[in-house]
């Protein structure tokens, strides 16, 4: 781990207990065990480390297995339309919910209405979510799974529930309702796996449902 990575998960653990706000750049450099001139040679403020750490800790909830991206073009092959939508969302949950983008996104929603910092990156990944969808959606009409005229909204409308969904599933995490997103043995709640199973008979093409 090198020092750059050390104080992003160091401001990690701070902001899980005192929240981004309370988080100074002097209590990160002596969580580090360093000078505070010295962690300005890393970063050039706490807006700085947050956005960083976004990065980082979404690429590292990519690469492991939890949140291994899903191959569409096997994907197609064989699947139905609700079980191609069931991966997909798997493969975003198995993201989200990795240990440290958890705890990340869990300090982010409690403060996205008061920071700017945090709601650009909410609106952010939302963007992403809803780029992806699009890209997903166009591909499911490129293969007869749906209507070409509903591609655009499918997605948007896809998109956006799935992600209040997440949002849900959430605030009753950080109100200490659940300890976690999935639902028994699967890691998709059961509210998500039931629209997507409604979701999918809605917009289907017959025969592809």
């Amino acid at each position: 781990m090198n020092r750059r990575e050390e104080i992003i998960y160091a401001t990690l653990e701070l902001a899980s207990v005192n929240g981004m706000k309370g988080v100074s750049m002097a209590q990160i450099a002596d969580k580090v065990g360093i000078k505070a001139p010295s962690l300005y040679n890393h970063f050039g403020s706490k807006e700085e480390i947050i956005r960083e750490m976004y990065v980082f800790l979404r690429e590292q909830a990519q690469k492991s297995n939890q949140g291994k991206p899903v191959d569409y073009s096997e994907m197609f092959e064989g699947n139905s339309l609700e079980e191609i939508l069931l991966l997909s969302v798997s493969s975003y949950i198995g993201m989200v919910s990795n240990k440290n983008m958890l705890q990340f996104f869990k300090v982010l929603y409690s403060e996205r209405s008061t920071d700017p910092s945090a709601a650009k990156i909410m609106v952010e990944e939302t963007e992403r979510m809803l780029s992806q969808s699009r890209d997903l959606f166009y591909a499911l009409a490129v293969h007869g799974k749906i209507s070409n005229q509903n591609a655009d909204m499918a997605a948007m409308t896809f998109s956006l529930t799935i992600h209040s969904l997440i949002d849900y599933r959430m605030d009753k995490i950080t109100a200490g309702e659940l300890e976690g997103f999935g639902d028994g043995e699967s890691p998709v709640p059961e509210k998500i796996i039931s629209f997507i199973k409604w979701f999918s008979n809605q917009i289907g093409e017959n025969g592809n449902e």
